[in-house]
């Protein structure tokens, strides 16, 4: 089988796909991964992992030297006799779902993982063209999967599976100590709405001054946010410090989460802070309210309320031991219900029921060398 992300720059789709790549079972499925660009950051693990990593390099989708690449893609499909291809991406999904339907591929599969709102019309409609080459398409929630729905998305064709996290590479922290520390994960992106925690920021530095604000994540907008921050005369107390690779350090470090998203499918981010035990702040949008119930795991409040989002991080701050039991319940629900383990049974479980229809002999050959 194959896997088609767009790079390994990180991103929660590259995480989600490298876990599912490092834990698939061995003996039943050899994993190659397929990409435009062979680089970033975690481009090492996709090769540990993976039996190889081959690169089709585009720059567009409406040029001749894409067609090309899209031809080398179906033979190199053809060459290793695929089974399964399963692409990871917006891009990926147009690139790589019609030359696998092109190649033959018996099993081609999708993946929403994404609202996208920063999608045109035409992207839309390319991506649901793509969509029916498609025999699946993994959605990682309930609201990517209603997304779908309204594209016309054939409903039988949509498989949900939320993502995974391994809780144990997290240690809830335990402290009795203020909170002061409120740190959020997210790439520097409009949608991810840091502009409206800053506003936010500057309304809980009135009440109080020695509270820190962290925005970790790379991104376009670090420039435009540090001068927002710069105007509201809080620029020292909000630290943006890029990407950040140990990200249970940091939850570990800080002592609440916040996530201001205009748009979510399913955030890592807010996985993590679960596992971290942090209480959360976070918005009601898109998959989050799937994962925080408001008052017993986090607390949600509307897109793009300044005001709202200001008081329910003071509320946390003042009533600590409310927030200790948020993020205590946040942590039991981590535990119970979005492990990698769940995640990449789904995953084999689909797989082996697409093969089961499609490429019978391919299915009945990977149960005996499981067996």
């Amino acid at each position: 089988m194959a896997l088609f992300l767009s790079s390994f720059d990180p991103g929660g789709t590259e995480r989600q796909m490298i876990e599912l790549m490092r834990r698939l079972d061995r003996d039943r499925f050899d994993v190659h991964v397929a990409c435009f660009h062979r680089r970033g950051a975690w481009l090492g693990r996709a090769e540990e992992y993976a039996a190889s990593v081959t690169e089709f390099p585009i720059t567009g989708f409406g040029k001749a030297a894409t067609v090309a690449e899209a031809r080398l893609f179906a033979r190199w499909c053809r060459e290793r006799e695929l089974a399964i291809v399963h692409t990871a991406d917006f891009y990926a999904n147009i690139f790589g779902l019609p030359a696998a339907a092109f190649a033959g591929v018996p099993v081609r599969i999708g993946n929403r993982r994404e609202l996208n709102p920063d999608k045109t019309v035409a992207q839309i409609a390319v991506q649901r063209a793509a969509y029916g080459c498609a025999h699946a398409v993994v959605a990682n929630s309930r609201a990517a999967a209603d997304r779908l729905a309204s594209e016309r998305v054939p409903a039988k064709r949509v498989h949900v599976v939320p993502n995974g996290i391994d809780p144990a590479d997290y240690q809830p922290r335990e402290h009795d100590g203020p909170i002061r520390r409120i740190v959020t994960v997210a790439n520097l992106r409009p949608e991810k709405a840091h502009d409206v925690l800053i506003e936010a920021a500057a309304l809980v530095l009135k009440r109080y001054p020695d509270a820190e604000f962290v925005c970790a994540g790379g991104g376009p907008r670090r420039a435009a946010l540090e001068s927002l921050a710069r105007m509201r005369g809080v620029a020292d107390r909000i630290r943006f410090p890029g990407h950040c690779e140990d990200i249970p350090r940091l939850l570990a470090e800080s002592d609440l989460f916040v996530l201001p998203s205009r748009s979510e499918a399913f955030p890592n981010s807010v996985l993590e802070a679960m596992a971290a035990g942090l209480p959360i702040v976070a918005t009601r949008a898109g998959g989050i309210t799937e994962l925080i119930e408001h008052q017993r795991t986090g607390v949600l409040v509307p897109p793009d309320d300044v005001r709202a989002l200001a008081f329910a991080i003071l509320d946390l701050v003042q009533w600590r031991d409310h927030a200790t039991e948020l993020g205590r319940a946040a942590r039991r629900v981590v535990e119970t219900r979005y492990s990698y383990r769940r995640m990449v049974e789904q995953f084999e479980r689909l797989y082996a029921e697409q093969l089961a229809v499609r490429a019978p002999m391919h299915a009945a050959a990977s149960e005996m060398m499981a067996s």
